[in-house]
């Protein structure tokens, strides 16, 4: 854990925010977590990097709670605070594309990462597929940064949302079916991602290494 600061990607903190995070990672029961939580969402929001590492650093602190005192506190209130971002979804995408992009990535990294029992939070399975939906819809095909988001968490968490709710996969995999089949002014590289994403699922969330050497090769050119 000595190196706990460069794992975690807290660097760009000023030191009494990385103090404070070391020592939720640690000690959680001795900092104001409600205060952690919103320091996390906060910083996720504004920080593609950070929004991409910030579940492994949830999931230490909601591991370091239960171990030290069976506690729940640290999640409880981050599920509370992703509620609230997930009902502003909409208007935060109207405001800062990039910020949107961020909250999809949070929540699903999230999801990724926490689980109970073994098993992903089933509070957060609809708002997840809530998101990706709303990425499939044809003004968000239309935003490559948008399509790039939704194909790197289909990639990331799809099989695993596909075991606990199919019958949800299948409707987004029509809509982006349908987008790639019908919608008119998509950028070659949103085609692209949508092709593979369409392979990938197909082939049992596996890309064989032919596909992957086309995709990779033209998205590399």
């Amino acid at each position: 854990m000595e190196n706990s600061n460069e794992d975690y990607k807290i660097q760009s903190f000023d030191q009494d925010t990385q103090m404070l995070l070391k020592t939720a990672l640690k000690d959680p029961s001795s900092v104001n977590l409600d205060k952690v939580s919103n320091i996390i969402v906060d910083q996720s929001l504004k920080d593609q990097v950070f929004s991409k590492e910030a579940g492994r650093i949830c999931y230490t602190i909601v591991q370091a709670e239960a171990k030290q005192n069976n506690g729940n506190v640290f999640r409880r209130n981050l599920l509370n605070r992703l509620q609230q971002e997930f009902k502003d979804r909409e208007e935060t995408r109207g405001r800062s594309l990039q910020e949107w992009v961020c909250f999809v990535t949070f929540i699903c990294n999230i999801y990724d990462y926490l689980k109970v029992n073994n098993m992903p939070m089933a509070a957060l399975v609809h708002p997840v597929y809530d998101c990706l939906m709303r990425l499939s819809q044809p003004d968000a095909l239309m935003n490559e940064e948008e399509v790039d988001c939704l194909v790197l968490q289909l990639h990331r968490i799809g099989e695993q949302l596909e075991k606990v709710n199919s019958q949800r996969m299948d409707e987004l995999f029509f809509l982006l079916r349908d987008g790639f089949l019908l919608q008119e002014g998509l950028s070659s590289m949103a085609r692209l991602l949508l092709l593979e994403i369409l392979e990938f699922r197909a082939g049992g969330w596996v890309l064989s290494s032919t596909a992957h050497k086309y995709y990779y090769s033209e998205i590399a050119d």
